[in-house]
């Protein structure tokens, strides 16, 4: 697919985004590619739910806002987010709580476009039963589910696009049925004996450099920092590299990766278990890149337009 193909497409994802202010106080937190399972052999977020779940515990103390970028369930394998929600209780309850707080945004990727259906979303996360209360609680009522986010600095005006990156990925955009038919009836099977998903992380190195190309090419001549997931790699541009970020997934062996913005500074940084000298394993935080001011890519972006 062309960069001119994939420039429309994200023109009109940004056009139709929501804004949300954000200032030098403001603490957000960008996961995605979480591809939350229903608990089986073909779930690839539950070698890493402890890990992300002590993340989450973390963010929602520290007064993060949690911004969930696209393929936080895996929607091509699984029919019912509801039943996801189920195994996955312990997550899906913290995520309650920061959207309680109004400190949630959710934006759909391919894996979980379903979610664009408001009432998709309404009948699988309006509630869920809490078998210690034997009630209904609620989960996630009346939430919307976005393409596309655009978060403005109150002070300046710059804005960060995040979007899930997608689109213009010839297979999983355009082709999303059909991608997601081969996943729920032949690869989801054949994953199971040792086969990877060529329309997930077990595709081409190549191709998904293609994907992170085009995206990094439009960040650069909107000359806006563009915040995505989708391939899985995270990334990270410095002021003078450009203005690309990728918060990777919570699929990695081992460990996850995000994207953080506090103090009007943007990082990347890991999560993974470790052991101590006391032999007590623990969910530890570790920053990869940065932390990079935000006001640096603002002049890069006046230096470039002299």
């Amino acid at each position: 697919m062309s960069y001119r193909t994939v420039k429309r497409k994200l023109d009109q994802v940004y056009k139709h985004a929501p804004v949300v202010t954000f200032d030098s106080d403001s603490k957000l937190v960008i996961m995605s590619d979480c591809h939350r399972g229903q608990g089986n052999a073909g779930d690839n977020f539950l070698a890493n739910q402890d890990v992300c779940f002590g993340a989450l515990e973390y963010y929602f103390h520290e007064g993060f806002t949690y911004i969930e970028l696209g393929d936080g369930d895996e929607l091509w394998e699984n029919r019912r987010l509801k039943t996801i929600a189920e195994v996955h209780d312990d997550i899906f309850w913290i995520l309650s709580r920061f959207y309680e707080q109004k400190r949630l945004y959710m934006v759909y990727g391919n894996h979980d476009i379903v979610k664009r259906n408001k009432g998709y979303m309404n009948r699988h996360c309006d509630n869920y039963y809490c078998n210690s209360a034997h009630t209904e609680q609620p989960l996630l009522p009346g939430i919307t589910v976005e393409e596309g986010l655009v978060f403005q600095n109150r002070k300046d005006g710059n804005e960060i696009f995040m979007v899930h990156g997608f689109q213009g990925d010839f297979l999983n955009d355009t082709l999303w049925p059909l991608a997601r038919f081969l996943v729920r009836y032949v690869w989801r099977h054949m994953e199971l004996i040792g086969f990877l998903d060529p329309t997930g992380a077990g595709r081409p190195r190549k191709a998904k450099e293609r994907v992170e190309k085009r995206l990094a090419d439009y960040s650069c001549n909107r000359q806006q920092i563009l915040i995505a997931g989708h391939t899985h790699r995270p990334a990270f541009s410095t002021p003078e590299e450009g203005f690309y970020f990728n918060s990777g997934s919570c699929v990695h062996p081992r460990c996850i990766t995000c994207i953080e913005i506090e103090d009007n500074e943007i990082s990347l940084v890991k999560w993974s278990v470790r052991s101590g000298g006391d032999r007590i394993l623990r969910v530890e935080r570790e920053v990869l890149e940065g932390p990079a001011s935000l006001t640096e890519y603002t002049r890069m972006r006046k230096k470039i337009k002299e």
